[in-house]
C-alpha cells in the first residue's frame, strides 16, 4: 500500500475506536447496547430512553465489536495488509447497520419522527461513521506499481 494509505488507515483505526465510546444516539453510547440486543431486537414495551439505561459487561457490548473493527483497521495500517482492512470494516459497518435496523424495527416511528434531535451533535457515529467510510476509500487506493530498476 502507499504511505499516505497507511497514514490514513491509522487515523481511520483511532478515529473508529474512540468512537466506540461516545454516543451514537442520543444518550446511547455502544458500550449500553448488548450483543444479543444486535442480534435479537430490543425487548418489547421498552421506550427509546431505556436503551442508554442499560448495564452491558464490554465483552457482551456492541462496543466490543467496533474496538475489533478498530484494531482491525489499526493492524492493517502497521501490516499493510488490505485484507485485515477490508475486514475490519465489513465488521464495523456490520455492527452500525445492526444497531440502526433494530432500533427502526423497534422504535421506527418515534425514530423518524425525532431523527434530526436524536442524531444531533453524535460525535461517537460521526467519528465511527467517518471512520469506517474513509477507510474503505482508503483500502479502494490502487497499489504502488513496482519500479523497474536495472
Amino acid at each position: 500500500m502507499r504511505t499516505w494509505v497507511h497514514f490514513v488507515l491509522l487515523l481511520c483505526g483511532i478515529a473508529v475506536g474512540i468512537g466506540a465510546f461516545l454516543p451514537i444516539m442520543q444518550d446511547v453510547t455502544p458500550t449500553d447496547v448488548g450483543i444479543d440486543d444486535l442480534r435479537n431486537g430490543f425487548p418489547a414495551g421498552w421506550a427509546l430512553e431505556q436503551l442508554g439505561d442499560q448495564s452491558v459487561a464490554f465483552y457482551k457490548s456492541m462496543a466490543m465489536l467496533l474496538v475489533i473493527s478498530a484494531a482491525l483497521i489499526l493492524l492493517s495500517a502497521l501490516v499493510g495488509s488490505r485484507a485485515l482492512g477490508w475486514v475490519g470494516i465489513i465488521v464495523g459497518v456490520i455492527t452500525l447497520a445492526a444497531f440502526f435496523f433494530r432500533v427502526n424495527e423497534r422504535f421506527g416511528d418515534e425514530f423518524r419522527d425525532h431523527a434530526s434531535n436524536l442524531l444531533s451533535n453524535q460525535m461517537g457515529l460521526n467519528l465511527v461513521a467517518g471512520g469506517l467510510v474513509v477507510a474503505l476509500f482508503a483500502c479502494l487506493v490502487p497499489r504502488e506499481k513496482a519500479s523497474a530498476t536495472g
